[in-house]
């Protein structure tokens, strides 16, 4: 069997260090799930006439486990997400679809 000498000791460990926090990154990425094992699926509601995004946000976070204890414009910008909206601008009757767990 080969030996193999570590001519520059710095080198080796700063070389050593980088794959390390590579390998480590790269865990952490393929590990992260933004949703716990509960699945997630999709409510559909109808805006009523002076609706606002606002009060639809407020409602869900006292009434849906899914937006529990949630910070309300967080909850605005998912439900923005979710409808592929650009605006908060709501008409009457328009279709919105609202997350909640299984």
């Amino acid at each position: 069997m080969k030996h193999i000498k570590i001519i520059n000791k710095y080198k080796f460990i700063r070389t050593m260090t980088i794959l390390t926090c590579i390998v480590i990154a790269i865990i952490c990425i393929a590990s992260h799930k933004t949703y716990s094992n509960s699945k997630t699926k999709y409510k559909t509601e109808y805006v009523v006439k002076g609706e606002t995004l606002w009060e639809i946000a407020e409602k869900e976070i006292q009434e849906n486990a899914y937006f529990e204890n949630a910070d309300i414009q967080n909850v605005i910008l998912e439900l923005k997400k979710v409808n592929h909206m650009t605006t908060s601008n709501l008409s009457e009757g328009m279709e919105i679809k609202i997350p909640v767990y299984q």
